[in-house]
């Protein structure tokens, strides 16, 4: 993921939260990393929240994996 364009996808307000996010991409086979994993831990809660970012040529799929519902018509 070095030289593609990132797309923060989703924020979470804890680490945890952003891991478990993580997880139901990386099950998709959807690369992704966590942005300001250790500071929003620091920070109070939605200061600085944990970014989830992926490639943007998979920035829709992912959504759609993150956000069912919202998905639906």
């Amino acid at each position: 993921m070095e030289n593609e364009t990132l797309v923060v996808v989703a924020e979470y307000n804890s680490e945890t939260e952003a891991e478990i996010a993580r997880t139901l991409l990386d099950d998709a086979g959807i690369d992704s990393t966590i942005r300001n994993e250790y500071m929003s831990a620091i920070y109070p809660v939605g200061a600085m929240p944990a970014q989830l970012v992926v490639s943007s040529d998979v920035a829709e799929r992912a959504r759609e994996i993150l956000f069912p519902t919202k998905n639906r018509k």
